[in-house]
């Protein structure tokens, strides 16, 4: 780095701001659009020392680099777009593919995700384009398309699941992504490092679900969750009979469906009719079906002890207890992790690369 003298202030290479110089002064005079050319005569530096400030700024030393970031901002100089992609040759565009919602309830977490991962890339000066596919074969296929057509720099992957080919195809073409959810069925998901990800630790959400409603004094707690195979359903379920054990409990009141409303209803039924007194359920449409149909059979007993996972809306209105993740956090992560990826090949990221984040359960009475 430079050093100061009582000359100037040094840049990295040696180059100061004359002393005397008016920093304030205008770089240019009527309404000519400000250019790095303009600034550096304003500031008596060399374009390159502008450019490094916008590009390698641990180039520059201090206080020219401040120097020249008050006379950007002064003049409002906005770095042209196309120009950078030609130099970088990167687009600064990140591909995330919309999944389906199976209802208008658990969608919302997708939702949400959305729209903090788009609110963070243009934070970091990227934006997400956002694409559709039928399925994991047709998602494939598109990423090597939006490669082709508009040189993505890297996805952001979704909904991982047992046998996902996904990863194995970015990996084989060298394309950074990162996913939100753990490489389910590859390997041990606690100790992989074949990619990135970051994950809501849903065991320890469930876990703590069913010890608070044995807090409450249920003692017969059933469990609603999807069928075997899923692995975010899988791990809920495993914190349910984690926290049952632990408690001396037998974790024997499970029904496992695929996930809706119509079907809360029906899986809560039958576990209380087998002498559930609580309810954990791995969605909040679950929870809900549950609320309705304990409303409709009388049972407030079983109505004010079920919890759902996602603390969607619809929950927090009707006041169901529920999980709530951490999905703003996960992805302002995610999207940094990828970032570090494109622009840093190579490097180590400064945090784990796998990364669970623990939800927290919000305990409501259902109205």
């Amino acid at each position: 780095m430079g050093q100061e003298s009582q000359h100037g202030h040094g840049t990295a290479s040696g180059e100061q701001v004359p002393a005397g110089r008016r920093v304030n002064a205008p770089a240019d005079t009527g309404t000519a659009t400000p250019t790095l050319n303009s600034i550096a005569r304003a500031l008596g530096v060399s374009r390159q020392t502008v450019s490094n400030v916008l590009n390698s700024p641990e180039r520059v030393a201090e206080p020219t680099r401040s120097a020249v970031r008050g006379e950007i901002e002064r003049v409002g100089y906005r770095p042209s777009a196309a120009a950078r992609q030609l130099r970088t040759r990167r687009s600064r565009l990140l591909g995330f593919r919309m999944q389906d919602t199976t209802d208008g309830i658990n969608g919302s977490i997708l939702d949400r995700l959305l729209h903090a991962l788009t609110a963070r890339a243009h934070e970091c000066g990227y934006a997400l384009l956002v694409f559709a596919a039928d399925g994991e074969a047709a998602e494939i296929a598109a990423y090597e398309d939006l490669r082709a057509t508009n040189a993505l720099d890297g996805f952001l992957l979704t909904s991982t699941n047992h046998g996902d080919r996904r990863a194995d195809w970015l990996l084989e073409h060298d394309i950074p992504f990162v996913c939100f959810g753990r490489p389910w069925g590859r390997i041990d998901a606690a100790t992989t490092r074949d990619h990135d990800w970051i994950d809501i630790d849903g065991r320890a959400g469930t876990d703590a679900a069913t010890r608070l409603l044995a807090e409450d004094g249920a003692r017969r707690i059933g469990f609603m969750g999807w069928p075997e195979g899923s692995g975010a359903g899988d791990d809920r379920f495993d914190g349910y009979v984690t926290a049952m054990e632990d408690l001396g409990h037998v974790p024997d009141l499970v029904d496992r469906v695929e996930d809706s409303f119509e079907n809360g209803q029906g899986a809560a039924e039958r576990l209380v009719a087998a002498g559930a007194d609580a309810l954990v359920c791995v969605s909040d449409s679950l929870a809900l079906g549950a609320i309705a149909r304990m409303r409709a059979l009388g049972r407030h007993d079983v109505m004010d002890r079920v919890v759902g996972f996602d603390d969607t809306p619809i929950a927090r209105a009707v006041g169901i207890s529920s999980v709530d993740q951490p999905v703003e956090q996960a992805a302002r992560r995610m999207v940094d992790l990828l970032i570090h990826r494109i622009e840093h090949p190579g490097a180590s990221p400064a945090s784990d690369p796998t990364d669970l984040l623990t939800p927290v359960v919000h305990r409501r009475r259902a109205t």
